[in-house]
């Protein structure tokens, strides 16, 4: 059977990547609660879309608000613009122009899904307290007071890409070697990725991957990613592993050492490699897909 979709899980490192709308002075982050009550951060996926865009140089997909809402424009397609052929589109043209159906807007759903990155470990309600006083003293002035929620975490998030469908849309069709390029750019990007913020730039760059190309098209590893005590929970990924043949023949990890309190073990039970490692099998595989 043709091994038609990509899944990579990833978890990074990083502090206050994702903000949210403030209450008064106080700036706070974007958290979800479960039930428990333990609150986590999250970034959302649309803000992880927008840093991996602009990093690729993909940023440049014509828009315009005509119909009342920004909107990719009905002239940018999918051979001359890599962003909605990965990421999808929402254009609306009218009909007299003869390109749209039903109020004239035509769509391309996600070719390459992400999660978004939610934190590993509870937000404890820190708060930095923050002034301006190095400029107020310039001139005498008084202080201006304001305090930004923090959290430092491992983040999990999940990028799944259906390679059947990559540069294709209707009758437009790029050539195997410009969709094989595609997929290992964004691969590259998400590899190096980083985060500008409140002046810092956080460091995305995965120190854990599981993933690689199967029969089905699943995220098997969103929300699979457990960390007690700073180490990953083993044996909920052997278990998903072991769970079909094609997860267990196919299935890459990679860890970068001295992070995690169990990563000789990660690397001892699930054959885990390096992160390097795991993207350049990733990259094969894209290779191999598209012959």
């Amino acid at each position: 059977m043709n091994r038609q979709g990509l899944t990579v899980t990833m978890v990074f490192l990083a502090e206050s990547a994702n903000y949210g709308e403030g209450v008064g002075n106080i700036s706070t982050l974007k958290k979800m609660s479960r039930g428990n009550y333990e609150q986590y951060t999250y970034i959302s996926r649309q803000a992880m879309r927008y840093n991996m865009i602009q990093q690729l140089g993909w940023d440049d997909t014509p828009v315009d608000g005509k119909s009342g809402v920004v909107q990719f424009a009905p002239s940018a397609t999918i051979q001359d613009y890599p962003e909605i052929d990965l990421f999808g589109y929402m254009k609306t043209s009218s009909k007299e122009e003869g390109k749209a159906e039903k109020g004239g807007a035509l769509t391309r759903s996600a070719v390459a899904r992400l999660s978004n990155a939610i934190a590993l470990e509870p937000y404890q309600s820190d708060l930095e307290f923050l002034t301006n006083m190095g400029l107020a003293r310039r001139q005498n002035l008084e202080n201006g007071i304001a305090q930004s929620e923090i959290h430092r975490s491992f983040y999990a998030y999940t990028i799944s890409i259906d390679l059947d469908r990559v540069g294709i849309d209707g009758e437009l069709s790029i050539s195997q070697t410009d969709k094989a390029e595609r997929v290992k750019a964004l691969l590259d990007t998400i590899q190096f990725l980083y985060r500008d913020i409140k002046g810092r730039r956080e460091n995305l760059s995965p120190v854990f991957v599981v993933g690689g190309r199967y029969v089905r098209k699943n995220p098997f590893f969103e929300n699979r990613i457990i960390l007690k005590r700073g180490k990953i929970q083993i044996d909920t990924l052997q278990e998903i592993i072991e769970s079909n043949s094609d997860i267990q023949e196919n299935t890459v990890i990679g860890v970068a050492s001295g992070v995690f309190g169990n990563d000789s073990e990660l690397k001892k039970s699930l054959n885990a490699g390096t992160v390097k490692d795991a993207f350049i099998h990733l990259k094969k595989e894209v290779d191999t897909y598209y012959g």
